[in-house]
């Protein structure tokens, strides 16, 4: 049975308590026999969450779960922690990405939620854990990495980072405008090999089948993957927890807000010179065109203004920059 979720007082309502109401107490958890399924994680967590959540207005069939949308785990808080521990204790399946214990502070990875769950749930139930790996995907945009600086906050325009434009603002070795084929699929090998890692360290779900059975259409940008790759996990989170896996098309893009460059040499080099019409020479960022020249311009400018960031970005990606120019190995 579903504790009492706490309500946030009506005089302290926010847009973000309306926006995860549910959540907040404002609007009522659904009550039927379907299994109750939390998704906790990230951005692509909550795209997750759409997908298993269910079919499009009008559909034959609900979807066989429940869930309730819930922030990302970057936004918690404390004050949270109620309004999550009174919707653990009447989840039955806990889809997770890994996150490290004490994240931010407080108590919210991946095992020590699992943990809050186990305790909140009446003896001797307890929620199903099935953990799903946080995607990265470099294959199409064998450039674009993620840097986290601590106080340097994110580059104008895009919030990826280019190993060129590092290169470039770094004094390192000029990297290829145009990689060979052979650096493309040295950085699509590495990519795979740090998922394989991560999936046998956290024991997830497999995901590197998807992202190549993909295709053009794998990923937006290195974490924003497409509708065809979450549609593929949602199957597998279904299938882990023993329910149906039919997951219904959500009728629009997930992850849209941004759309990075794909080089047709790149495709070519994947073997997807047949899908050649997924190149694309600049960014879309909000439905807007934004030429990949600007974002390196701006890029550079934002870098001078922040000595080392972009020598921490060409030592924390060293190993892509290598395959780039060569260093790597691929098939």
């Amino acid at each position: 049975m579903l504790s009492a979720v706490p309500v946030v007082p009506t005089d302290e309502v926010t847009g973000r308590h309306r926006h995860y109401g549910t959540f907040y107490g404002l609007e009522p958890v659904e009550r039927d026999d379907r299994p109750l399924v939390l998704v906790h994680g990230n951005c692509q967590a909550e795209s997750l969450r759409v997908l298993l959540a269910g079919r499009p207005d009008g559909a034959a069939q609900p979807s066989p779960v429940r869930t309730v949308r819930v922030p990302p785990v970057h936004e918690l808080t404390a004050d949270d922690l109620p309004h999550l521990d009174a919707l653990l204790a009447a989840t039955d399946v806990l889809v997770s990405q890994p996150v490290a214990d004490g994240y931010r502070g407080l108590p919210l990875g991946t095992a020590e939620v699992a943990a809050r769950a186990a305790r909140a749930a009446r003896a001797p139930r307890s929620p199903q854990v099935v953990v799903v790996p946080v995607l990265r995907w470099a294959a199409l945009h064998p450039f674009q990495v993620v840097v986290r600086s601590p106080g340097a906050g994110e580059p104008p325009l895009v919030p990826y980072h280019d190993l060129r434009t590092l290169a470039l603002a770094s004094g390192a070795a000029p990297l290829p405008e145009v990689p060979p084929a052979r650096a493309v699929r040295a950085v699509r090998d590495l990519s795979a090999a740090e998922l394989r890692s991560r999936q046998e360290r956290h024991g997830s779900l497999p995901v590197v089948d998807l992202l190549t059975g993909a295709g053009a259409h794998a990923t937006h940008t290195v974490n924003h993957p497409g509708n065809a790759v979450l549609t593929g996990l949602a199957q597998r989170v279904l299938a882990a927890a023993g329910l149906p896996t039919d997951v219904a098309d959500p009728g629009r893009t997930l992850l849209d807000s941004v759309h990075a460059p794909v080089l047709p040499e790149v495709l070519e080099a994947l073997g997807l010179a047949d899908q050649a019409g997924a190149a694309r020479a600049a960014w879309r960022v909000h439905g807007q065109d934004v030429d990949d020249d600007e974002v390196r311009e701006a890029h550079l400018r934002w870098y001078a203004e922040r000595p080392g960031v972009a020598e921490t970005g060409m030592a924390r990606h060293a190993a892509a920059a290598a395959a780039l120019l060569g260093g790597g190995r691929a098939a």
